[in-house]
Parts: C-alpha cells; structure tokens; sequence
C-alpha cells in the first residue's frame, strides 16, 4: 500500500509539473485561460494516457479524479502569477525537467508491476516521460523538445527508466531509491541545459549543412 501511495504521489507532482511547462507555453503563446487549462492536462497526463493504452488498462486519470487537480491548480498559478514565475530562468525547461524526471520513474515501475519485461517496461518509462512534452509542442505549433538536435532531452528519462529497471530486479526499488532516480534524472537534465550538452547528431555537420 505504501508503494501505491508514493507512486501516486510521485505522478501527481510529475502531473502537476508538466502541467506548468504547458500553461506556461499556452501563456507564452497567448492562449486564454481555457487553451491554458487544455494545453496543461495534455502536458500532464498525455504520456500517462499513452501508457496506459499501450498497456490494456484503463488510464490512470480516468480512474482517479485527483489527476485533473494539478492541472487546474498549474492553469490557475499561471494566470495569477505568470509575471512572477517568468523572472526564473528558463522556467518552462525546469519544470519540464521535473516531470520528466518523475514519470520516467512511474512510468517504468506501473510496466514492471503489470508483469512487462524489463525491456519493455524501460520503453515504456521513457513513453511516459516524454509523451506529454511532445503532444503540449504539437498542438502549441512548436518543435517538440525531443527533436531539438543541440538538447539532451531522451536521455536522461532513458537513464532512469534503465535505473528502476535494475533497482525493481535488485529487489532494492523503494521509496528513498525512486527519489535518488529522480533526482539523478532532475540534476543531469538541468545540468545539460546549463553547459549545452547534446548527443551526436544523425548525421556529421558536414552533410547536414547543405541545402536540400
């Protein structure tokens, strides 16, 4: 019962976090309070959605009202208080970073405990970490994050996911180790954003920087 009760509390600050980044774009891109709304509950529950259908159950929002709470608290923090949260740097990549570092975790560990193997379960942490992120920049007509060439973006959420893989097989997973993840996942994906950091591209610059 304990697991149930910080998994559900684990997804619900992830919730609330993706929410922000999307009420945070709807404000940047001058949505009203309803796209706001909209645009946070996709941020937010979007990946979850994904997994949950991918794995025959009913989504988790759908069964438990409290998931609706974060994104109409995410819209009404942005109305009131956008000016305010605007001054922190870059605060729709920050709170990005905390989804993405929450849902990997939950995401993974909700496969594991539906009996997905290890492999599958790591995929499927991944869906629900970046899920989200990539319906709010689609329907905000915005290049999703995942596909930014000079981001690390995926990786970090991989790196979770693979870590409660190994933590859950260990025997090990627990409530002290799901934040030590978190954590790890929050710290590497703010710390690539401050120096830069990206993976190689598809392709060596030399092909990519002639025109089509």
């Amino acid at each position: 019962m304990a697991g149930m009760t910080i998994g559900l509390v684990l997804d619900l600050f992830g919730t609330f976090f993706f929410a922000m980044s999307g009420c945070i774009l709807a404000a940047r891109r001058k949505f009203d309070i309803i796209g706001s709304l909209f645009l946070g509950t996709l941020a937010g529950l979007g990946g979850g959605i994904i997994r949950d259908l991918i794995l025959g159950t009913v989504p988790s929002a759908f069964n438990n009202p409290l998931y609706f709470v974060p994104p109409v608290l995410a819209a009404l923090l942005v109305f009131f208080l956008f000016h305010s949260v605007q001054r922190f740097q870059r605060p729709l990549l920050i709170f990005d970073a905390g989804g993405l570092a929450l849902f990997c975790i939950t995401g993974t560990v909700k496969a594991l405990s539906l009996g997905m193997n290890p492999v599958a379960s790591a995929l499927l942490g991944l869906t629900t970490a970046v899920g989200g992120g990539v319906l709010r920049d689609v329907v905000a007509n915005r290049v999703p994050q995942l596909f930014n060439p000079d981001d690390l973006y995926a990786v970090p959420a991989m790196l979770g996911s693979a870590l409660v893989v190994v933590l859950w097989s260990a025997g090990i997973y627990g409530t002290a180790a799901a934040m030590c993840v978190a954590a790890v996942v929050f710290g590497l994906r703010v710390v690539s954003l401050h120096y830069g950091w990206h993976i190689p591209h598809a392709a060596p610059a030399r092909y990519t920087d002639r025109n089509d």
